[in-house]
């Protein structure tokens, strides 16, 4: 792509945006995705790219929910673990195949996840009894998420969220928290193996990096600042505008 300042401060603005969007409640691909390929980035190039910016807003709201508390590595490292297998398996396939099938279930996907948000108001409000053992949970839904990242990858974080909340009884900030650090471990992965397929456009990458980090300071210090309360209506609104986007843009 040719250099054009006033393309690279939308494309700082974009990065901005989705960082807050993505250290609250996911979705900021939404936004920078199409900003990439507003850009002139090709989609296996945008997919790339997309990696490399992303992994800014995830690393600073992943730090920032281990220092306050929320999120403990040591918990986490299972996930971490089968996330990075996850996820490098799924980048690596996505580079190779169609992913039209993944494109078309993911939005019916999603609106289980709100249902079942829906229908169940006080889930993620406290913590609850868990479901499984967080050692399983981590290596299942770390293979399946961290693959789903690699692959495709809208959704990701709400599906981090529900399954945190369902599964291992945590509450939404707490989830959220955790979220972040396997975002940031599959996108990490992810672009490790985009670099060396060489689909990384650096000079937008970085420039969005930069707006990812400003975004999602600001975002996760609001979720550790207001807790569940701030955190609910915005998760909700922004799967119903993910669904909306993904049933009109395959459908």
């Amino acid at each position: 792509m040719e250099p054009d300042i006033l393309t690279y401060f939308l494309l700082f603005i974009a990065g901005t945006a989705a960082g807050f969007i993505d250290s609250i409640a996911g979705g900021g691909g939404l936004i920078t995705l199409p900003a990439l390929m507003l850009a002139g980035l090709q989609p296996q190039m945008a997919l790339g790219t997309n990696k490399l910016q992303s992994t800014f807003g995830s690393i600073t709201a992943s730090y920032h929910y281990v220092k306050s508390g929320k999120a403990d590595l040591k918990t986490a490292r299972t996930g971490i673990v089968f996330t990075f297998i996850g996820a490098g398996s799924g980048t690596v396939l996505v580079q190779i195949t169609s992913n039209d099938l993944l494109k078309k279930l993911i939005p019916f996907l999603l609106m289980g996840v709100l249902v079942y948000l829906l229908f169940s108001p006080k889930a993620g409000e406290m913590e609850r009894e868990k479901r499984m053992s967080e050692k399983w949970f981590y290596v299942i839904f770390g293979l399946a998420i961290g693959f789903y990242d690699g692959y495709f990858g809208p959704g990701t974080g709400a599906f981090w969220v529900i399954l945190i909340v369902f599964f291992l009884g945590q509450e939404m900030v707490s989830a959220t928290a955790y979220t972040k650090v396997m975002n940031f471990t599959s996108n990490i992965t992810a672009l490790l193996f985009f670099l060396i397929g060489g689909k990384i456009v650096l000079i937008p990458g970085l420039i969005m990096g930069a707006g990812e980090i400003a975004g999602a300071t600001i975002g996760s210090k609001l979720v550790i600042k207001n807790g569940v309360k701030f955190i609910k209506p915005f998760f909700y609104t922004i799967v119903v505008i993910i669904i909306i986007s993904l049933f009109y843009k395959h459908y």
